[in-house]
């Protein structure tokens, strides 16, 4: 895995983090009784973004550690996950 893999994949593994976390103790307008004019009710009051992007950044990097070393070291390769053989001949040989 190469440099921008790796970033792709951190970015890929941190807005999925991020779009999981969004709605945890979110307190919306109408169950905090103000609603602004023009809003819906649904809209969040308090959100906590700051929080939640650096607890999504924590976590991401530890999904993402983990992701990283099975990648590198080749402990789960597309043969291992291959149960119908779509993805082409067997293994490549270099000295054939």
């Amino acid at each position: 895995m190469g440099p921008v893999s790796g970033i792709v994949l951190f970015v890929v593994i941190w807005s999925m983090t991020f779009l999981v976390a969004i709605p945890i103790r979110l307190q919306t307008q109408g169950e905090a009784g103000e609603v602004v004019p023009g809003t819906h009710t649904g809209s969040p009051q308090k959100h906590h973004l700051k929080k939640k992007a650096l607890i999504t950044t924590l976590v991401a990097a530890v999904i993402w550690a983990i992701a990283a070393w099975i990648i590198i070291t080749g402990q789960i390769t597309l043969a291992d996950i291959d149960l119908f053989e779509r993805f082409g001949p067997g293994e490549f040989n270099p000295a054939e």
